[in-house]
C-alpha cells in the first residue's frame, strides 16, 4: 500500500507541474520553479517568528506568501528595469534566500529551524503522515488530500482560461491588442505555480519539483508541434516518471525522489535523439542524401 500512496502522490505532482510547466517553457521561465523554492526562505522565517510554531502549516503560509511576492518582483525587474527574465530570475531568488539566511542567523540562530525539513522533504515518507478522523477513521496520507485539491484547482484554472493563458503565452502581443490583460494572467499563473510548487515540495522535495516542472514539458516540446497534445504529453510522461523512478528506486535501493528525476531525465534524452521532427540522430537521417 506504501508503494500506492508514494506513486499517486508522486503522480499528482507531476501531472500539476507538468501542465504549468508547458506554459513556463513558452514563456522562457523554466527556472521560476527553483527560484521560488530558495526565496520563500524569508516566508518561512517569518511566519516563525510570528507564530512562535514550527508546523507546516504557518510556514507552508509563510512561504506560499513569499512565492507570490517572488514572481511579482520577477516581472517587476524584467518590466521597469529592463533586464533579461533569467536574470531578474536570478537577482530575485539570490537576494530573497539571503534575506533568508540572515534572518535565521540574527533570528533564530539558537532554534533548530531547518529549512530542509520544511522545504525538502522526502517522498518515501508520505505514507506515514495520515489523516485520521476523530472517529479513528484512516483517510490516507494528508499529502494525497492536499495535492489532489492542488491538482483540480490547476485544471479548473487552465480549462477555464486556457484561450488568455495560450495568447499570452504565443503572442503577448497580439493577446494584448485584442483586449487580454496579459499582467493579470501572468500574475494568475505564476500564482498557480507559486501554490503548486510550495504544496508540492514539502513531501517530494524540491529538486525533484523543478524537475517535474522542466523535463516533461521540454521533452512534451521535442515531441510535438500542437499545444494541446503537448499539455497531455507532459502529463503522460511525468505520471510515467513516477512509477518508473518509484521501482528504480526499490531496484537499486536509492533515493525516490532521485529516481524519479533521472528518469525525467533518460526521457529527455530519448526525445532529443529520436523524435520524429527534432531529434538529432533523427534528423541527421533525414538530411542524409539519397543513396543510388
Amino acid at each position: 500500500m506504501n508503494a500506492f500512496w508514494i506513486i499517486l502522490t508522486g503522480s499528482l505532482v507531476a501531472a500539476c507541474c507538468s501542465l504549468l510547466g508547458c506554459y513556463l517553457i513558452l514563456r522562457r521561465m523554466a527556472m521560476v520553479g527553483d527560484a521560488i523554492s530558495h526565496a520563500v526562505l524569508p516566508g518561512i522565517v517569518i511566519a516563525f517568528l510570528l507564530t512562535g510554531s514550527r508546523d507546516s502549516v504557518p510556514m507552508l503560509i509563510g512561504a506560499g506568501l513569499l512565492g507570490v511576492l517572488t514572481t511579482f518582483l520577477i516581472e517587476f525587474f524584467h518590466r521597469y528595469a529592463r533586464v533579461q527574465s533569467d536574470a531578474a530570475i536570478g537577482v530575485t531568488f539570490t537576494w530573497l534566500f539571503a534575506i533568508g539566511i540572515i534572518l535565521i542567523s540574527v533570528f533564530a540562530g539558537q532554534v533548530d529551524l531547518d529549512q530542509d525539513c520544511v522545504l525538502y522533504g522526502e517522498i518515501a515518507y508520505v505514507p506515514l503522515d495520515l489523516w485520521i478522523t476523530e472517529g479513528g477513521l484512516s483517510m490516507g496520507p494528508r499529502t494525497v488530500w492536499t495535492l489532489g485539491l492542488v491538482t483540480i484547482i490547476i485544471l479548473l484554472f487552465i480549462v477555464i482560461g486556457y484561450k488568455e493563458l495560450f495568447l499570452t503565452a504565443f503572442d503577448s502581443g497580439y493577446a494584448a491588442a485584442i483586449g487580454v490583460s496579459t499582467s493579470l494572467w501572468y500574475y494568475l499563473l505564476m500564482t498557480a505555480v507559486s501554490l503548486t510548487t510550495v504544496a508540492s515540495f514539502e513531501s517530494v522535495g524540491a529538486i525533484l519539483v523543478v524537475a517535474l516542472l522542466v523535463a516533461p514539458p521540454a521533452t512534451a516540446y521535442l515531441l510535438t508541434d500542437n499545444f494541446k497534445t503537448m499539455l497531455i504529453l507532459s502529463v503522460v510522461l511525468g505520471i510515467l516518471a513516477a512509477f518508473a523512478g518509484y521501482y528504480l528506486a526499490v531496484w537499486i535501493d536509492g533515493s525516490i525522489a532521485g529516481a524519479i528525476a533521472t528518469v525525467t531525465g533518460i526521457e529527455f534524452m530519448i526525445a532529443f535523439l529520436f523524435s520524429p521532427s527534432r531529434g538529432i540522430l533523427m534528423s541527421k537521417k533525414l538530411i542524409q542524401p539519397v543513396q543510388h
